[in-house]
């Protein structure tokens, strides 16, 4: 039994004037993925969930669901969702009246979209505040809403638009979890732009990297981390240094560089205490900078300041060649 929707997206173009937002995308995302879009501003990731939802339209290039062409289809006939940044929550409506809203846009009778409503609303585990109004509700509990509203439309595919932006990072965290959970529970493609990376890594079964219009990789949250393709990957991704020998560019993870009695003479630059390690700076003699990732307990052993030098080294294995 096939419980979801392969979504392919077929040389995708946005142009607005001039400028090209997309440039011919191509690829499936697979049924019952969690795919996290994932680029910085202005990398097209943005305009990309917009033309899968119907928002925006599309200027070359097709989005197919489930074998179907919905490019030219209105957003409510798609079997997309999408949620935003903002919640956009009716404010004089009941917490149940706002997720069942759809429901009555349809024509769908009160016992009904109530009934269905319910069961969302205990999903997101908002079954308590269903009376509430949008306003007495923290801005946590306001997403959970805004998810439970998504969903009602039951599609197959929902569409996240930077959906943890306005929260603090300690509810970020939480609702990482939650978002994970619920989409297994559903097991419906969810489709999540972000630019933060420790967000797709924590969500992600796939990756999609976005820079400059096009898809620079994409893979799994792992395969990207530990064997970026090319330099801005590498650099983006953070946690890796990005370096020249003899000749080529190499990435090397940060976790990889260790202070050593032998190995590439450097002069450290900074030292940052993060908890379970220190990151700690160095500048080469050809000027290029490295970041080592060091244990905690292993740099107070003989703790290093800024203007000392230092030996790096690593194992030659971790060493990742990248394109040009």
């Amino acid at each position: 039994m096939r419980t979801g929707y392969d979504l392919e997206l077929v040389h995708l173009t946005k142009r607005y004037g001039e400028t090209v937002a997309v440039r011919d995308l191509n690829h499936i995302f697979n049924a019952g993925s969690y795919v996290c879009l994932l680029g910085p501003s202005g990398c097209g990731k943005s305009s990309t969930l917009r033309m899968i939802a119907g928002h925006e339209s599309v200027s070359d290039g097709s989005i197919v669901l489930d074998g179907l062409d919905v490019s030219h289809l209105p957003p409510a006939k798609r079997g997309t969702a999408m949620m935003f940044q903002n919640y956009a929550l009716f404010p004089h409506l009941s917490v149940r009246d706002n997720v069942a809203f759809s429901l009555r846009m349809k024509g769908v009778d009160k016992p009904t979209r109530y009934g269905q409503a319910n069961e969302l609303l205990e999903l997101v585990d908002m079954s308590d505040y269903a009376d509430r109004l949008p306003d007495q509700l923290s801005g946590g509990q306001q997403q959970r809403v805004a998810l439970a509203r998504a969903l009602i439309t039951k599609p197959k595919v929902l569409l996240l638009d930077e959906p943890l932006s306005a929260l603090d990072p300690f509810l970020r965290v939480r609702m990482r979890a939650e978002l994970k959970r619920i989409q297994r529970e559903l097991g419906i493609t969810f489709i999540h732009v972000t630019h933060g990376q420790d967000e797709a890594l924590a969500l992600a079964d796939v990756m999609v990297v976005m820079n400059n219009a096009v898809i620079e990789q994409a893979g799994s949250a792992r395969d990207i981390f530990n064997a970026p393709r090319t330099e801005f990957v590498a650099r983006f991704m953070g946690g890796h240094n990005v370096i020249s020998l003899d000749g080529s560019k190499v990435a090397l993870r940060a976790d990889a560089v260790a202070m050593a009695d032998h190995g590439l003479s450097a002069t450290v630059t900074g030292v940052e205490f993060q908890g379970a390690h220190v990151a700690m700076t160095a500048t080469t003699e050809g000027g290029e900078e490295i970041l080592a990732l060091l244990p905690e307990e292993t740099f107070y052993h003989s703790p290093k300041n800024p203007g000392d030098v230092v030996s790096l080294a690593w194992d030659e294995g971790r060493l990742h060649r990248l394109q040009a």
